[in-house]
């Protein structure tokens, strides 16, 4: 991992990420605690979420607290932020990671999968807000990052539920952004383009695909996760205290 900024307010900080055990979210709970942050997540995949524990772990740094969850089960997902509140103390920022970016033909979307993929990329963030602003309030303040995608604002295709979740995920940090500011809790986007997890490499990455990649993007490197977490920490943290309301695009220039 290379050298990156170090925030003295996310020391000892809560920090509570959804899907956490892979890809993006791993790198979004490694680099908080590589802050000092005190961080719990909750994923469905239990194995690798176990091997990040224990990778961190053998790093020298804080382990973070793992409940394992399927964020379609709102109640679930209440109860994990219950238990990650009790054994760390009160959130004061949250990451909505979590997403599945299941391809899906138009004519194979029933109304039962057009609620799951919604409930996959969309649902869970309004209700783990609503479950963790209170501790924000009470702390005097707070940080919300939601993880919004290029996918709908370039047209990709392919995937209409995935894209249509994505491009509410924009309206919903500007609905939470507006009532919650009062309270100085801060709601932000962060929205990633096409970065090389060992998903995207193993499922989607293709030599036509790269070399459309290096065409469109102003940068002609590959993102990775990194990439996004960075971008995340400086939302989290105080360095980023009028700042709000916003989605900040980290896609290598695509868009």
């Amino acid at each position: 991992m290379t050298a990156s900024a170090i925030y003295p307010s996310l020391k000892d900080r809560v920090v509570f990420v959804t899907g956490g055990g892979g890809g993006i979210g791993a790198s979004i709970v490694e680099h908080f605690c590589r802050q000092g942050a005190k961080v719990g997540f909750v994923d469905i995949d239990e194995a690798a979420s176990e091997a990040l524990v224990e990778a961190l772990a053998a790093d020298g740094l804080a382990e973070p607290v793992f409940v394992k969850c399927d964020l379609r089960d709102i109640e679930a997902l209440r109860v994990a932020i219950g238990q990650v509140r009790s054994a760390l103390g009160p959130i004061t920022v949250l990451v909505n990671n979590a997403a599945h970016d299941q391809r899906h033909p138009i004519d194979e979307v029933t109304p039962d999968y057009w609620d799951d993929r919604i409930a996959v990329n969309l649902k869970h963030q309004f209700f783990a807000a609503q479950a963790v602003y209170p501790d924000m309030q009470a702390a005097g303040g707070g940080a919300i990052v939601n993880l919004g995608s290029v996918s709908w604002m370039i047209g990709q295709g392919g995937m209409p539920c995935y894209t249509t979740a994505k491009s509410a995920v924009a309206g919903l940090t500007r609905a939470l952004a507006r009532d919650l500011g009062p309270m100085n809790i801060r709601v932000n986007c962060v929205v990633p383009g096409w970065i090389m997890t060992q998903r995207q490499i193993d499922l989607w990455l293709t030599p036509e695909g790269e070399a459309e990649l290096m065409q469109r993007q102003c940068l002609k490197r590959k993102l990775v996760p990194a990439d996004i977490a960075r971008a995340i920490l400086f939302f989290a943290a105080d360095d980023s205290g009028g700042c709000t309301n916003q989605s900040y695009i980290v896609d290598g220039g695509w868009v």
